[in-house]
């Protein structure tokens, strides 16, 4: 009796933690998904190629990545820092990718408070 009580109480948590499991990774994809907008969006647009450069992508771990596609992932760190310039001086920083990295935190944060109640 006390074996099968103890058997329904672990496949009950084991389902529960599977299905948290799958609304977290559907969280975190909406969240990637929310962000790759946001960064098209904020991103500088000389002809727009940079700005439409941003996908996501899901890894072996299960984890959920944006970034830029080359070969503009080569100017992420010039824009967002500014450069120094060839005739001298320096290009201005275009600082769009570490606001949509806070915005994508905080909303994840959010989006796995309201599963937990």
């Amino acid at each position: 009796m006390t074996n099968d009580l103890a058997d329904e109480i672990a496949k009950a948590l084991a389902e529960y933690s599977e299905e948290l499991a799958e609304e977290i990774d559907e969280a975190a994809e909406e969240v990637t998904d929310e962000t790759v907008k946001e960064l098209q969006e904020t991103s500088p647009k000389k002809k727009g190629k940079y700005a439409k450069s941003w996908a996501k992508k899901r890894l072996k771990s299960g984890q959920w990545v944006v970034y830029s596609k080359a070969p503009h992932y080569r100017l992420t760190h010039l824009l967002e820092r500014g450069h120094v310039l060839k005739n001298g001086g320096r290009a201005k920083a275009h600082v769009h990718i570490a606001p949509a990295e806070q915005h994508a935190i905080e909303k994840f944060e959010e989006r796995i408070m309201r599963l937990g109640k």
